[in-house]
């Protein structure tokens, strides 16, 4: 602090100081002042001897250890970074202002930003809303057999809803280049093969069970301190993996039995409130699968379909094909792999080319004056000349109907066919007791009986057999005077199929609507054994491929397996398959340990057997 005579000199400036005042003491203070900091580096070094020096040496260690393991990882590359704040610039849009315009109610607005590098330089935005019927989003477009990127209504974007009116005039060429080239076969095909490395990288595990070849597994990347600890928490992963797969609910048996495990199941939106009717092998491709699908009962009723599935993608079909009406059955042909036959409720029979995108029948018989009256129950591609090369094979289409015949279809420029036989219905035989008089029977409203099922002989392909409404089996003859050559009755209900025995050719399966399966012998008109587990009505039997004793046989309820080498009374593996629905349909694969089952919900569920005995199919 300055004393009042100092303060006086400074004020007086330049004034001349008197001795006095020259010889008189004065007092002067000094104090600090506020730090002023003009820049502020922070020490990155702590002293041993500090109270956090134990923190921030723990710090540096987990921090070195996460270093470690990034180490050869494909995620993380080590680089020097040094974020720099430029300054703030104007700049100006490119293009204008999306709008996006939602259609029909739980829709959802989609929006493509395509920037087309190879062939234009400007950047196309484009907007569009599909509603939630139409399909997995960004994958499909409203048909359903196309990627979603070559949508027809990309076309058709001039209205204002969805690109402002003002910027069509002046990029109406832009727009027309960029939608040509999402347009274009290369583009389609180029997302097809990026949709299929997605599926392949899902189902990778499965895939890989289903084709029984190693199972491909990411390696962990872990340092060596903690490469103990990460063994012990692969293997205690891997027993919750083996414990969470999905198995079905298998019956009381003994430990190590035959089991199912479900892989996946083929489903989409699309198939969702259909019923599985019928499932057929591509006979060249063993990895196509078509399935037909008709309208559940339960249900409004709905047009029936007929998908092709590929193991490349279980998500969704590789072909829809839209049928009038709900289809029966399908199969594929082994002269000519590309057509596939679809009957159908109303009695209709149709060949489309699965090559083809369209989904458009190659032949139907909708303008024949022979065709079905009832429904197409079952058909298939019969081969005239078995002993013949895959290039030289004849084939002929049989089919039969819920209106009693049994018809040969000729394919050339229109579908055409004609009567292999007609069912006639046939008199129960009763035992008259002594003293009865005969009864006038009352005439049946129709003299023919539906047709439901049949299978030719696996040697003689004039030989078939037909099952009926009735509960009767006719062994019929495709050549000769007399086409019944036998009746097998044992059944008390419609007989849904039957099948042959591939390995014991004499020998054939039936099952029924009177919750029963029987086997037969062809010389024999009385069944030699019934198999009956649970009552409810048997849909569908299949002989196992590669055994004379094993078959599997679906009801309402459960799947199971049959093996007569073990036991004739009861099934070796009963399990329910399809909590969500009813069992309709079954089919084995070609080349793998696994069963194929259709529900009506419209799912096809892959299941791998083990521990399933195979006996020799030498072994008759």
């Amino acid at each position: 602090v300055c004393s009042p005579a100092f303060s006086a000199v400074q004020e007086e400036g330049e004034a001349a100081l008197t001795e006095e005042e020259l010889e008189q003491r004065v007092e002067i203070f000094l104090s600090e002042t506020d730090t002023l900091w003009m820049l502020d580096l922070p020490t990155a070094v702590v002293s041993t001897e500090a109270e956090e020096a134990v923190r921030v040496v723990e710090r540096n260690k987990i921090y070195a250890e996460i270093c470690n393991a990034k180490i050869g990882s494909e995620y993380f590359e080590e680089k020097m970074v040094q974020t720099i704040s430029g300054a703030a610039k104007t700049k100006e849009v490119q293009c204008e202002t999306i709008t996006v315009a939602e259609k029909g109610e739980n829709s959802y607005p989609l929006i493509l930003l395509c920037q087309v590098l190879s062939c234009s330089k400007h950047f196309c935005p484009i907007s569009l809303s599909f509603g939630r019927q139409d399909g997995p989003v960004g994958l499909r477009d409203p048909c359903g057999s196309i990627p979603i990127w070559n949508v027809p209504s990309f076309c058709d974007l001039t209205s204002s809803k969805i690109i402002a009116e003002s910027a069509v005039p002046a990029r109406s060429h832009e727009e027309k280049e960029c939608h040509s080239i999402l347009t274009s076969a290369s583009l389609q095909q180029d997302l097809v093969v990026m949709e299929r490395i997605l599926m392949e990288n899902i189902f990778q595990p499965k895939l890989a069970v289903y084709q029984q070849i190693p199972v491909l597994r990411e390696p962990v990347v872990s340092s060596d301190s903690d490469g103990e600890d990460s063994e012990e928490e692969e293997d205690e992963e891997e027993e919750k993996q083996e414990e969470a797969l999905p198995e079905a609910e298998e019956s009381p048996a003994e430990g190590g039995g035959p089991r199912l495990e479900q892989l996946w199941s083929y489903r989409c939106d699309l198939t969702s409130g259909h019923s599985v009717s019928s499932v057929a092998w591509n006979k060249v491709n063993p990895d196509l699968l078509a399935v037909g699908y008709r309208e559940s009962v339960s249900q409004d009723q709905k047009k029936g379909l007929a998908c092709c599935w590929s193991l490349k993608n279980p998500m969704w079909p590789e072909r829809i094909f839209r049928c009038e009406h709900g289809v029966t059955a399908v199969d594929f042909s082994l002269a000519r792999p590309n057509l596939l036959a679809v009957g159908m409720a109303n009695g209709c029979v149709a060949v489309y080319d699965v090559r083809s995108r369209s989904d458009a029948a190659l032949l139907d018989s909708s303008t024949s004056l022979n065709k079905h009256k009832g429904p197409v129950w079952q058909l298939r591609w019969v081969e005239q000349d078995r002993g013949a090369t895959a290039g030289d094979k004849t084939e002929r289409l049989m089919c039969i109907s819920g209106d009693g015949r049994m018809t040969q279809w000729f394919i050339q420029q229109r579908l055409d066919c004609s009567d292999v036989m007609k069912i006639k219905r046939t008199e129960s035989e009763k035992k008259k007791l002594p003293g009865e008089r005969e009864k006038k029977s009352e005439g049946p409203i129709s003299q023919q009986a539906a047709g439901m099922c049949f299978d030719f002989h696996p040697e003689d392909p004039d030989l078939f057999l037909a099952g009926t409404e009735e509960g009767h089996i006719h062994c019929c003859s495709c050549s000769g005077k007399e086409q019944i050559l036998g009746t097998y009755r044992g059944h008390k209900g419609p007989v849904y199929k039957v099948a042959w025995n591939p390995s014991s050719t004499e020998m054939f399966l039936s099952c029924s609507a009177d919750w029963s399966i029987l086997l037969w012998h062809r010389d024999s008109h009385t069944p030699l054994l019934t198999f009956t587990s649970v009552t409810a009505v048997v849909h569908d039997i299949k002989w196992a491929p590669k055994s004379a004793f094993i078959f599997a046989a679906v009801n309402e309820q459960r799947v199971e397996i049959w093996d007569l080498t073990v036991s004739i009374f009861d099934p070796v593996l009963s399990c329910a398959a399809s909590p969500e629905g009813k069992l309709s349909s079954l089919l084995f694969a070609r080349n793998a340990q696994c069963l194929l089952l259709g529900d009506s919900c419209g799912q096809v569920g892959v299941w791998q057997l083990h521990n399933l005995a195979v006996p020799s199919s030498h072994q008759v």
